[in-house]
């Protein structure tokens, strides 16, 4: 399978988006993040990034008599390029938006089940604005907000600190 295929897996995207930001997990640690989601579901879509080489083995150790593998990340591996994002049909980004979507209901259902779960506390917001932008001041936009995110996008984990998941959606919505 191809990047783009691995990714079209809500369970799959879930994963990738858990692993990010330079994380090691064991597969038990990714079902512990994925309480929805069956252990077996887990472990075989791990596979199947592991396999396909978006997930790399970080370490591995012997416990019980089994062995534990650390999985990160690939990064660059996990990136949809401007080339094949543009030779993908519009049927195809259907279907791409639809595995988005979700992925990131099923994150945001887990958050609200979660005990202690209060939107209002925790500051989540899920608004939509309609803009007026030319195509200059529409990359200047995209621009501002890629240097916003990267900033903090290689915060590590700490006390005090909360993981958040961020997802702009972006596309015209009129002529």
């Amino acid at each position: 399978m191809d990047t783009v295929d691995l990714l079209l897996h809500p369970v799959r995207l879930r994963i990738v988006h858990a692993m990010s930001g330079d994380r090691t997990l064991t597969t038990s640690q990714l079902c512990a993040l994925l309480p929805d989601v069956s252990k077996a579901t887990v472990y075989r879509q791990v596979g199947l990034l592991a396999d396909g080489g978006l997930l790399e083995v970080g370490n591995e150790q012997r416990v019980r008599g089994a062995v534990e593998r650390h999985y990160r990340l690939r990064r660059e591996r996990a990136v949809v390029d401007a080339s094949a994002a543009a030779s993908v049909p519009p049927e195809e980004h259907r279907r791409v938006f639809a595995v988005a979507m979700a992925a990131l209901l099923a994150e945001f259902n887990a958050y609200l089940d979660r005990p202690g779960a209060d939107p209002a506390a925790d500051l989540v917001g899920y608004r939509q604005h309609a803009m007026w932008l030319s195509p200059d001041e529409l990359a200047a936009l995209i621009g501002e907000l890629r240097d916003v995110l990267v900033r903090r996008i290689t915060n590590e984990p700490s006390p005090g600190r909360a993981r958040y998941l961020v997802s702009p959606i972006l596309f015209p919505a009129e002529q």
